[in-house]
């Protein structure tokens, strides 16, 4: 199957350029230098002339906080790009997967997040990837929309590399305790895609397009994972840090606020597709063993 990447230098777009070959797909793989999706004649020129089977749209504005200051961009990414992307798609008769949030729920709910939830986001990124699962549900019907959460891989920046920084140079670390998620490992959402992209015909079928929520099990905060990096760490290196400290989120402000829940329920997928979440700590353990110091 010949599959676009767009956004290849994310981490799940790195993942999935690597993983996509080693299950007989030919990806043709584009970050922001070679196709910026928030430019609509740049999006059409690309795919007509690729003849892909299918795309799966890794591309997206992830800065949280500097979206607040940068609405224009971030909605032109996020929003403007899966609509070009989609609408592409929908001309050439071919699928598009695309790669969505926990951001856009509010966090108020005191239970695991359901795919027909009302969405509320908080602040400028959770709605510009909201308007952008909109604009791809309007455009095109051979949609798959996966909502993932708190996402670390072995390419790029994430909270997993920089509590492993921060835990080389310093002796305490202070880390929020009261916002829940489900840490997910950009490997296994890229697992995930190839698989969904590889079973169109299945979809198809079952008419089984929509949205879902992918996500590693189990949940946690952002200082149970930040400890279990620690914890993890020195079982193969020394580490200085002695103590990860709960604090919460008032006293770690910041420009965007987050959910305090956004724990996301995958039952509909295992339900559909038999496909479950896996254990965030195996990915974790992945991306430590590539970062390891002697």
């Amino acid at each position: 199957m010949r599959i676009v990447v767009t956004g290849a230098q994310g981490q799940v777009g790195w993942e999935l350029t690597r993983r996509a070959p080693l299950l007989g797909h030919e990806v043709l793989a584009w970050d922001v230098a070679e196709l910026d999706i928030s430019d609509a004649a740049a999006v059409e020129r690309v795919l007509t002339g690729s003849g892909a089977q299918a795309v799966i749209n890794a591309a997206a504005y992830t800065a949280v906080d500097r979206a607040e200051q940068e609405p224009e961009r971030a909605f032109a990414v996020n929003r403007d790009g899966p609509a070009h992307l989609a609408a592409t798609c929908a001309r050439l008769q071919i699928p598009l997967l695309h790669i969505s949030t926990d951001y856009v729920y509010d966090g108020a709910k005191s239970e695991p997040y359901v795919e027909n939830d009302p969405t509320a986001p908080l602040g400028v990124y959770g709605a510009s990837k909201l308007a952008g699962d909109e604009a791809v549900c309007r455009a095109l019907s051979r949609h798959l929309i996966l909502r993932v959460s708190w996402v670390f891989g072995r390419h790029g920046h994430n909270f997993v590399k920089t509590i492993l920084r921060l835990a080389r140079e310093r002796e305490e670390l202070r880390v929020v305790a009261d916002q829940f998620g489900c840490p997910t490992y950009a490997g296994d959402i890229a697992d995930t895609l190839l698989e969904l992209a590889g079973r169109s015909a299945e979809i198809d079928a079952a008419d089984a397009w929509g949205i879902y929520h992918y996500c590693g099990d189990p949940a946690t905060t952002w200082h149970g994972l930040a400890s279990a990096v620690v914890d993890m760490a020195r079982a193969s290196e020394s580490l200085p840090v002695r103590a990860v400290i709960p604090i919460t989120t008032a006293e770690y402000p910041l420009p965007a606020a987050r959910p305090i829940n956004s724990v996301l329920d995958c039952a509909k997928l295992a339900a559909r597709f038999a496909i479950r979440p896996r254990p965030w700590r195996e990915g974790l353990g992945a991306v430590l063993a590539q970062t390891a110091e002697p």
